[in-house]
């Protein structure tokens, strides 16, 4: 089964990443766009048997620094 994993930095984190995008957008003549947040997706394939909870903790403790980002998983029908 596939899962992907969506991590983002929170609400109050400084994202420089985003506001580089952002500044690239308005060079390039895109107008309107007021803010950019950068993440990330990670792409699991993992047994049907692992649990929500399994990957939970694997968010928890190894895909996502939970001090300053927010994370969230779906699984992905094949």
């Amino acid at each position: 089964m596939k899962v992907h994993v969506y991590v983002t930095l929170k609400n109050g984190v400084l994202d420089p990443q985003g506001r580089a995008i952002h500044h690239a957008l308005e060079g390039l003549g895109f107008a309107g766009v007021e803010d950019v947040r950068a993440g990330r997706m990670i792409a699991l394939d993992v047994a049907d048997s692992v649990t929500d909870a399994d990957l939970d903790a694997m968010c928890q403790k190894l895909l996502a620094n939970t001090v300053i980002e927010n994370y969230r998983f779906e699984r992905v029908a094949a």
